[in-house]
């Protein structure tokens, strides 16, 4: 084999994979873990119903563009021991309002702490996000 085959036997080093927009592993987990309020609950007395919050005024930051989201989440959920208190989900859902966070992310970080702190019997959260660039965003997350 001369020289000229031997360096074609050889494959060259592939440079690492790059994501759409330079967005980095850093970008996508932002948020997730972030320390937010605790969600409290109370005592349920009733089986079989279900409840609806409405949480119109959602705001978070995008990780990458550091630019404010909106949006209206919706929360259902069947309660089976407990059920969400209403004051510490305001005051949970608020504290995204500084949070570096993407819209996928976040819905389903809100349906993650909702079963955390109450175990429903099932729960579906909605994120419906005002339109960016032209298109607007829909995110649905249930449990189970």
């Amino acid at each position: 084999m001369d020289d000229r085959n031997m360096k074609r036997a050889i494959p060259a080093k592939r440079p690492a994979p790059r994501r759409a927009g330079g967005y980095t592993d850093r970008h996508a987990e932002s948020g997730i873990a972030a320390r937010l309020p605790e969600i409290d609950t109370w005592p349920n007395q009733f089986k079989n119903y279900q409840i609806t919050i409405e949480v119109p005024e959602y705001t978070a930051i995008c990780p990458k563009t550091g630019l404010p989201d909106f949006g209206t989440i919706l929360i259902i959920y069947v309660p089976d021991t407990q059920c969400v208190e209403l004051r510490s989900l305001k005051m949970y859902i608020h504290a995204y309002r500084n949070l570096g966070i993407f819209y996928e992310n976040a819905v389903n970080r809100i349906l993650k702490d909702l079963v955390d702190a109450c175990r429903p019997v099932h729960a579906h959260v909605k994120g419906e996000f005002t339109a960016r660039g032209g298109l607007r965003s829909v995110i649905e997350a249930r449990y189970p």
